[in-house]
Order: C-alpha cells, then sequence, then structure tokens
C-alpha cells in the first residue's frame, strides 16, 4: 500500500502458469502483499527451483494480506483458446479474492503480468488495471502470483499422474517433452490434452 497525495493503492499482483503445455489447465493467481510483511526470495517462478517455490509459496499464503489461485479447463482452452483462456482465469482469481479489511475505502489497482488485461468489468469491487512485460521478475505482488499458480498447477499435474500414469506428467507438467511426445505416440491422448495444440492435433489427425 502507498500515499499518493491523498490516495492509498493497494496492488493486487497477477500471474498465470500453463499457458505453454499440451495438457492440463492453464492457473491464475492473484496476490496482495502487505507491505508490512515483506519475503524474502520472491522472482518470477521460472527463475526459482521447485525447492524454492515449495519454500515461498506458503509464506505467501501465511504472510500476503490475500491470495487465490484459479482456472481454465482444457474444455475453455479448447473453446476460447489459449489466450482468452488465460484473460478467464486471471479474472477468476482476482474475483476470487476475498479482500482484507485494509482495503476499505482504498484504490484497488491490478497489475498483470505481459502485454494484456482481462476484462475485469462487472467485479464486486472497482479497480484499475494495466499489463506490465516481465513483471513477474519487476513486481513483487506479481512474481508471488507467479510461484502461486506455478505450484498450484503442478500439484494439479502431479494428482493428475496418478490418473493417467503412463504420460509421466508429474515429471513433466504437461509439456512437449520428447518423453511426454513417445508416450502419446504410444499411447495416444486423454481427455486432458489439448487438441488444439499443433503436436497434439498432428498425432490425432
Amino acid at each position: 500500500m502507498k500515499s499518493a497525495g491523498e490516495t492509498t493503492l493497494l496492488i493486487i499482483g497477477v500471474d498465470e502458469a500453463g499457458r505453454g503445455p499440451l495438457a492440463g489447465p492453464v492457473m491464475a493467481s492473484a496476490v496482495i502483499l502487505d507491505p508490512d510483511s515483506p519475503i524474502d526470495g520472491l522472482n518470477d517462478s521460472k527463475q526459482l527451483s521447485e525447492k524454492q517455490r515449495d519454500h515461498l509459496a506458503p509464506l505467501i499464503r501465511k504472510q500476503a494480506l490475500a491470495w487465490s489461485v484459479a482456472a481454465a479447463t482444457v474444455g475453455e482452452i479448447e473453446t476460447l483458446n489459449i489466450l482468452q483462456a488465460t484473460l478467464l482465469a486471471m479474472r477468476r482469481a482476482v474475483q476470487a479474492l476475498c479482500l482484507p479489511d485494509a482495503s476499505k475505502g482504498v484504490a484497488l489497482h491490478v497489475q498483470v503480468d505481459g502485454n494484456r488485461v482481462p476484462d475485469f468489468k462487472g467485479l464486486p469491487f472497482p479497480c484499475t488495471a494495466e499489463a506490465i512485460v516481465d513483471g513477474d521478475a519487476l513486481i513483487p505482488s506479481i512474481s508471488a502470483a507467479s510461484i502461486l499458480a506455478k505450484v498450484e498447477r503442478d500439484a494439479w499435474m502431479q494428482a493428475l499422474d496418478q490418473q493417467y500414469p503412463v504420460y509421466g506428467f508429474a515429471r513433466h507438467k504437461g509439456y512437449g517433452t520428447a518423453a511426454h511426445l513417445q508416450a502419446l505416440r504410444q499411447h495416444g491422448v486423454c481427455p486432458e490434452h489439448r487438441r488444439s495444440f499443433a503436436p497434439i492435433r498432428a498425432l490425432i489427425a
């Protein structure tokens, strides 16, 4: 939170995980950090090891003023396309925030990683928004959101591995690794594969 004249601004950081994989949902997180309880080591989740992410995620959940994680399903990715599904997941994450008492009478400003801003019209609270390229490496609240989204999605893919063990989802998290592509050639696709993505579409064809 910061002061600008008489206006106090509360920042909501938003980021996603899972745009590139061939399987599974895309997830997004929204985080409002507590300026009085800073968290050391926040960074773009892709620049952190799994161990570092797993250490930071519970700290974010405990110390943030508010946080949420939301998803867009494979079906929504197929219907809308991956970009629109990602923006939908981001909107859902912001909408799911349980705002703290500190937000009463405070201006809310959403900072989204990337170059697109979701449609936030109709939210239960008014907010302004902007997109920040490489925001996950520059803005602590976006870094925190990137970590939560990544950790939650990895956990989802690990659970999916129990349901479809032949694909190795726990190892590659749905990305198009050589082992994943080989498993697809051998076993075909499962309901959680994104059929509109080129490698899957080529295999089906």
